[in-house]
């Protein structure tokens, strides 16, 4: 009897949806290596940015990507360097980290900001999006967090076109990891255009369009107080509040957006 409840149980968690999934993470994460470890915990990380770890999960999230020290990473839209805080000195010794942005004045202003510091980001180059000026074949993992939402906001062949540069940017075998805001299946495919969120099913087409295949996903970064139905899309909840002081404790106590976190590979 008591095998029988064992392998009853263990069935009912594997045929289980993701969306049961969201209040548990154990079941999804690698343990982070000493090196991130320590990465997360640079002292040159800002202290608003380290605020953000509990809803962005960043040792585990790399690690479930397999990022490694000497790896060649592309970061997608860094805005604000959040992630490249993390990622210039967990490559600074043996990897390599590009920051893929067009020329403007977000690039700028966080080139700014990384040129006060040579010690920790005096290696990071940049790059075009589309990736326009990195060997083909030359990087082992192209990170995005919560930016393919604005490729497909910006309509057109834009997200097309980016996707088929990191495709041929990435060595055969080379990761894609993804990390956006989550729309669920059953919501108007419009919303993606305007809200900040993207159903699953959009993004995986989308990659597996450009040559990708699906290597794992994780509830990382799941939040199941997140409905995904705000008037003024994801950006109501933190760090953005849309909403200013109205309601601002509600938003707090949600956290921030339920995030599908994607693994897809370069078929080798």
């Amino acid at each position: 009897m008591r095998k029988t409840l064992m392998l009853s149980a263990l069935l009912i968690g594997i045929g289980a949806p993701a969306a049961a999934q969201h209040q548990g993470h154990a079941g999804h994460m690698i343990a982070p290596s000493p090196a991130l470890t320590a990465a997360v915990a640079a002292p040159t990380r800002t202290d608003a940015n380290r605020a953000r770890d509990q809803y962005r999960h960043p040792a585990e999230t790399l690690a479930f990507f397999g990022v490694k020290p000497g790896d060649t990473v592309i970061e997608v839209q860094p805005g604000g360097g959040w992630y490249t805080e993390i990622l210039a000195p967990y490559l600074k010794a043996k990897g390599s980290l590009v920051l893929a942005q067009a020329p403007g004045k977000g690039r700028d202003t966080l080139a700014e900001k990384l040129g006060t510091d040579a010690a920790t980001y005096g290696k990071v180059k940049w790059t075009g999006l589309p990736v326009d000026d990195v060997a083909p074949g030359s990087v082992d993992a192209i990170l995005t967090f919560r930016n393919v939402h604005n490729f497909i906001m910006r309509g057109g062949t834009a997200a097309d076109d980016i996707f088929a540069s990191f495709f041929k940017s990435l060595k055969p075998g080379g990761v894609l990891g993804i990390v956006d805001h989550r729309l669920p299946e059953s919501r108007d495919s419009a919303l993606e255009k305007t809200s900040g969120y993207l159903k699953r099913s959009t993004v995986v087409a989308l990659a597996e369009k450009a040559g990708f295949k699906l290597a794992g996903e994780s509830e990382i970064n799941a939040n199941s107080k997140d409905t995904a139905d705000w008037e003024k899309g994801v950006w109501t909840l933190p760090p953005t509040y849309r909403n200013g002081e109205v309601d601002k404790a509600k938003y707090a106590a949600i956290g921030e957006s339920d995030r599908m976190t994607l693994k897809f590979v370069k078929p080798k």
